[in-house]
């Protein structure tokens, strides 16, 4: 048998759903959804932070409960790889008028409000280890933020390395104000003669901190992905290194695998 937070649940879900609460309408009030169910106040609390848990609803501070806006949601395939490096030798003009992101979420450049922000570092241990070079060692470090227009929250967090030494050559490259750049990081090392050879990417899966949740804009609950991404050059270089936070309520990662025919 059911308890009555959840019958309060499964009747606001059904109005959600059968779409005669809309995405972006105020759901009733506590007070009124008390008297309408003749339930206690807790009980009604209880019904409302299991569809806030489920990523229905979302509750603004002042304002009230609202049925959550779908969040464009972002595919990301190990084809994209290709894609980016092929991008990377094309004219200037084509490389302006799509990125990484327009790419894996069909949005347009006129989309998308994006944030780019550069500082020198020295390497710490781990970071060090990843990339083969001595702790230490003179690193760009670069954040980046790209958000639909429409939303508040960014597709994901990505702080990304760079060794300065390999860079420097091209001083555009340690100037975030040349951000965004057509063609990417592909682009960024060719113009330094550098050709990515490969890709390697680790996914793992874990509860976001209080600062991830907020800023992704995470239902409770919700798990981050994790993705470390280490680009290797012709010379088996590390070249650059990224870790990339994304909300697991709306990224899809998509791996295909090519097998030889017998």
């Amino acid at each position: 048998m059911a308890k009555a937070y959840e019958e309060i649940a499964d009747e606001l879900r059904a109005r959600i759903r059968g779409g005669l609460l809309a995405p972006g309408d105020r759901l009733p009030s506590e007070a009124d959804l008390i008297r309408s169910t003749g339930r206690s106040g807790p009980t009604v609390q209880q019904a409302l932070r299991v569809l806030q848990s489920e990523g229905l609803i979302e509750r603004q501070h002042g304002r009230g409960t609202f049925v959550r806006r779908p969040r464009v949601r972002v595919r990301r395939s190990n084809a994209r790889h290709q894609w980016e490096k092929d991008r990377a030798r094309a004219p200037e003009r084509q490389r302006l008028a799509t990125g990484a992101t327009e790419h894996d979420t069909g949005l347009t450049v006129d989309d998308l409000v994006f944030h780019a922000a550069y500082r020198e570092i020295e390497a710490p241990q781990e970071i060090a280890a990843a990339l083969g070079v001595a702790k230490g060692t003179a690193l760009v470090e670069r954040t980046y933020r790209t958000r639909y227009s429409a939303e508040q929250n960014p597709f994901g967090l990505v702080t990304s390395y760079l060794i300065r030494e390999l860079v420097e050559g091209n001083p555009d490259l340690l100037d975030e104000a040349k951000e965004p750049w057509p063609g990417g990081t592909s682009n960024q090392l060719r113009t330094v003669g550098i050709e990515i050879d490969r890709v390697e990417e680790r996914v793992t899966a874990r509860p976001p901190t209080v600062e991830e949740a907020a800023e992704l804009g995470l239902p409770p609950g919700t798990s981050v992905l994790v993705l470390r991404k280490i680009l290797y050059d012709t010379d088996d270089r590390v070249v650059e290194m990224s870790d990339v936070t994304l909300p697991g309520d709306r990224t899809e990662m998509l791996f295909t695998t090519h097998l030889e025919r017998w």
